[in-house]
């Protein structure tokens, strides 16, 4: 993605996958965002939320089209988790950004065990 340009304000693509990353995680029941084996360690090293797993494109409508990769704590329902990682996602692009989202697809990569 390039620079989202929206009502003169040009805003780089890491700032809108972390908006993106920061709102699935708030999501009950998502246990992380992208690969499980190196994003803690991304977050760690940078200091910041790792944005691996979230990938953004911009249609001809200038509406945001979001894929992320999630993580899911075990007995979670995973069509719940994912309605609301969508829901969570739109709000905080809406609210943040200003952008219109299109649509979000949840992958789910794994189910994280409790010890």
């Amino acid at each position: 993605m390039t620079d989202l340009n929206i009502e003169g304000m040009a805003i780089a693509p890491g700032v809108v996958e972390t908006i993106v990353s920061l709102a699935a995680r708030d999501v009950a029941g998502v246990a992380g965002v992208g690969d499980p084996t190196t994003s803690g360690i991304r977050t760690f090293i940078g200091g910041k939320p790792s944005t691996q797993g979230v990938d953004i494109d911009v249609d001809e409508k200038n509406e945001l089209h979001v894929s992320i990769r999630l993580l899911v704590t075990s007995g979670q329902v995973l069509p719940d988790v994912a309605a609301n990682v969508r829901q969570a996602i739109s709000d905080a692009v809406s609210t943040q950004v200003g952008a219109k989202v299109g649509a979000v697809d949840v992958y789910i990569d794994g189910i994280q065990f409790e010890d």
